[in-house]
């Protein structure tokens, strides 16, 4: 197998995807430095270790679980209710920053390392693909779709980890590959997709709705992005594309906290 921008190809694509492939310039080869993909694993990695030494100043966890008050903060939650049915927190409370901030904390020291692992391999090969705007812009959305597949399944629940994020970059380059003619199933994407849908079923403790509303979410930014490229390549129209879906996630993810559902109080 040869590595090729997104994923693997076999020699036989190399071959046919060669003939049309466009000259590169030494530029263009010097930008393709995964400078965002970096800059976020840094932004990561710098919150677990703020969070992480905030709690255990006030002796209130280790490095292997995610609480504290600054993790309490920031975490993922459709509402924070009383046992009078109250809501005192959450996005339904107006916390709408929760929706990002969620996406950038970790449940432990292994919960991190993955995602960033993950995320290394797949924005290392994306980012040069779509160039920094454009993979910058896919991940938000794709943060706020795994956001919004919290609020649409399990709102009660404290959410934390990239996830979201990651899976939907694994739809996005699905949707890329497929896209360019890349077989994603021969390439190893659809493998390492379909590897970690079963993790996620299988495993408890794990958000199916962030996960699965990531993918989703990343898939069609992906595909989406692929055709306006066809139409224009400008980096704005780009933003423009993705603040849309963003705006609708966001929209989507309030109008789910606000719908929660309790066996005893029922809907809100």
């Amino acid at each position: 197998m040869i590595q090729a921008p997104v994923g693997f190809q076999c020699p036989e694509c190399v071959h046919e995807s060669a003939k049309r492939s466009p000259v590169v310039s030494a530029r263009q080869i010097g930008s393709t430095r995964p400078v965002v993909t970096m800059t976020l694993i840094a932004v990561n990695v710098v919150a677990f270790l703020v969070t992480s030494a905030s709690a255990l100043a006030g002796g209130q966890s280790g490095l292997t679980q995610a609480q504290g008050d600054l993790v309490a903060q920031g975490w993922l939650v459709g509402a924070e209710v009383t046992r009078f049915g109250t809501v005192v927190g959450g996005v339904a409370d107006g916390e709408l920053y929760r929706l990002v901030t969620g996406g950038f904390l970790h449940a432990g020291v292994l919960h991190l390392a993955f995602n960033m692992w993950v995320l290394w391999v797949l924005g290392s090969q994306l980012e040069p693909a779509l160039g920094r705007v454009r993979y910058a812009a896919l991940y938000v959305t794709s943060l706020l779709a795994g956001s919004l597949g919290v609020m649409l399944t399990d709102p009660l629940a404290a959410t934390v980890g990239a996830s979201g994020a990651v899976f939907g970059l694994m739809g996005a380059a699905f949707a890329l590959q497929h896209a360019r003619g890349i077989n994603p199933w021969r390439s190893g994407v659809g493998g390492l997709i379909l590897l970690n849908v079963l993790i996620t079923f299988a495993v408890p403790g794990i958000s199916i709705g962030g996960h699965l509303g990531g993918l989703i979410g990343g898939a069609l930014t992906g595909w989406t992005l692929v055709q306006l490229e066809r139409v224009t390549r400008s980096d704005v129209a780009a933003l423009a594309l993705c603040a849309a879906f963003s705006v609708v996630f966001v929209l989507a993810s309030v109008w789910a906290a606000d719908r929660w559902y309790d066996p005893v109080l029922g809907f809100f």
